[in-house]
């Protein structure tokens, strides 16, 4: 039997309001009814590319959220406008009842993103708020994420994350807010890290402190840090190093290492390029015949191929973009979420936890040591 549909505003249509609304469009439980920016025209493009290039009804637009709001065909609103205006979008789809997405990050600063934490607790019990965090549904992410859990790595010692791109200064010009604190809240760890500085902790637990420097060395013009690396410091004892950079060209790939006394496994451009587990390993040579072939060995042979299988993805039509995909694996979790009344995946809470360890970041550059992290989370709930 065909459910009813979950039916989204998508407030913001540039490029990653495009995204989401063409994952809701296209998507057997979700539909996109209206889309809302201040400006007119690019909701009205967005529009026309969903009912021209998805073949989807063209949605109404409007330019007031207020309007939007005042809708009857709206059960969940997605978020997509400049980092620095979440908050102020953000509050008032909570206070109107509606079930919420944001786009990373969940705002600027934590300062900025606690009324939404505020909110969200106070909301009534079933409301569904997530940010996007959509790498944690990687299969490779969740791969590595099992195995930590389960003990499979022995003690988790250390982490290596890596986000090397390029931007180019084409990139930085294209719009008044990109490379400024006030909408973009910092630069490369911020806009372009924070979903790896998500999985990191994702990975390694609670985060303790953080040391770091970050520099301007290949554009100009923008106020931000186009180069960040970091020390940080996890409440298991592991340590992890943190690099992100928008001068690295011509655009290379975002790669993390989790490493263990038994066990280690590499993430590189969203795929598990290396997984090897001292207990799989033990268990091919003991002859457990489930634990697959490839698993066979006890040197340092790549065990990934035995721990993915070779499901294929589902849904996915020739030539849909890899963001997409990524982003309805999280909306599939979204859904459900809304329709069975569990916590999302990715809740506030850890998006806040997120954003306090990039604002550690870049406390750490202004006073020249460590920030705790608990710091950065208590100074914004006391905030007046």
């Amino acid at each position: 039997m065909t459910r009813t549909p979950v039916r989204f505003a998508v407030v913001g249509c540039g490029v990653i309001g495009r995204v989401h609304a063409e994952v809701l469009a296209t998507g057997e439980d979700s539909a996109v009814t209206v889309l809302v920016d201040v400006d007119r025209s690019a909701a009205e493009k967005l529009a026309e590319h969903l009912s021209g290039t998805v073949g989807v009804v063209a949605p109404p637009v409007t330019t007031s959220l207020e309007e939007a709001l005042a809708r009857d065909d709206v059960d969940a609103v997605a978020v997509c406008v400049p980092s620095g205006l979440h908050a102020q979008v953000s509050l008032p789809v909570l206070e109107s009842g509606r079930h919420l997405v944001v786009e990373k990050p969940l705002d600027v600063s934590v300062a900025a993103a606690a009324p939404i934490a505020a909110a969200v607790a106070a909301a009534p019990p079933g409301t569904v708020a997530s940010v996007i965090s959509q790498h944690r549904f990687d299969p490779a992410s969740v791969a590595v994420h099992e195995a930590v859990a389960a003990g499979r790595f022995g003690r988790i010692t250390s982490g290596v994350a890596t986000v090397s791109w390029w931007r180019s200064q084409e990139y930085y010009d294209s719009g008044d807010w990109r490379g400024t604190w006030e909408l973009d809240g910092g630069g490369a760890v911020m806009n372009q890290g924070v979903h790896t500085v998500d999985l990191l902790l994702w990975f390694l637990g609670r985060p303790v402190d953080v040391t770091a420097h970050t520099a301007l060395l290949a554009h100009e013009r923008i106020e931000v840090e186009d180069t960040v690396a970091a020390v940080v410091r996890f409440e298991s004892g592991a340590l992890a190093t943190l690099h992100a950079t928008t001068a690295a060209y011509p655009g290379l790939t975002v790669r993390l290492h989790v490493m263990g006394d038994a066990g280690s496994a590499v993430i590189d451009d969203d795929e598990l390029a290396y997984f090897h587990s001292r207990e799989l390993a033990e268990a091919v040579a003991a002859g457990d015949a489930g634990a697959g072939p490839a698993a066979a060995g006890n040197g340092r042979e790549n065990q990934s191929a035995a721990v993915l299988g070779e499901e294929p993805e589902q849904d996915v039509a020739p030539g849909t973009s890899r963001m997409v995909v990524a982003h309805r694996r999280q909306y599939r979790d979204v859904l459900d979420a809304i329709r069975t009344g569990r916590r999302p995946g990715v809740t506030i809470d850890d998006a806040m936890l997120a954003l306090a360890t990039v604002q550690a970041v870049y406390e750490s550059v202004r006073t020249g040591g460590a920030v705790r992290v608990a710091d950065v989370l208590d100074r914004a709930r006391t905030a007046p």
